[in-house]
């Protein structure tokens, strides 16, 4: 199977290939974007969620320990449930190394709401897996427009977009949660039609 494409529980045909539409997985020949399980807990907390390199550009704060990441696994199970998001699993290993996530702002309009992936992950073209798949995944739905959103300090996440053929629109200033000071938002798009 190429990357971008979807294998997933009933049949449609679409962007980049054949693939299957559902929530619940969505894969390439090297990921899996799946449902959280509670048993993901250690291997999303070991790769992801404890490590500040990957939270650097994220709206997120490190998760300080085992206890916090069982807490926050609930949270994430809970969240998936209604939401179009996923851990990533290297199908190798079988180990959640990241999250993904779209959600429909307006009919026919797609936004990604976070990309991430643990630094020992990065470097392996999952990153461009993961946004085709995001991309494929809205065609699936009926989506005709795509945004992707990274701060304007995140010079691998900006070279992502523009690899996958997402243009530069805007910029916006936000606040940054954690700190209380603004930041510059770089915001990509693609036509899906």
């Amino acid at each position: 199977m190429g990357a971008g494409c979807l294998s997933m529980e009933t049949g449609r045909s679409g962007y980049d290939g054949v693939f299957m539409r559902a929530k619940s997985r969505l894969e390439t020949e090297d990921i899996i974007l799946g449902k959280a399980r509670y048993e993901d807990w250690r291997s999303i907390y070991r790769n992801v969620w404890s490590r500040p390199e990957t939270a650097e550009y994220m709206a997120w704060k490190v998760t300080a320990d085992e206890d916090g990441a069982r807490e926050r696994i609930q949270r994430t199970i809970t969240w998936q449930e209604t939401h179009d998001a996923w851990l990533v699993y290297e199908r190798g290993s079988g180990q959640a190394i990241g999250f993904a996530g779209v959600e429909e702002t307006e009919p026919h309009i797609y936004h990604e709401t976070g990309i991430a992936l643990g630094p020992d992950h990065v470097g392996k073209g999952y990153g461009k897996q993961i946004l085709r798949l995001l991309m494929s995944y809205c065609i699936s739905l009926g989506g005709q427009e795509f945004y992707y959103s990274t701060r304007a300090e995140n010079l691998a996440s900006k070279a992502l977009a523009l690899s996958c053929g997402l243009a530069y629109q805007r910029s916006e200033q936000k606040p940054d949660q954690r700190s209380g000071k603004t930041y510059d938002v770089e915001i990509y798009k693609k036509d899906l039609k």
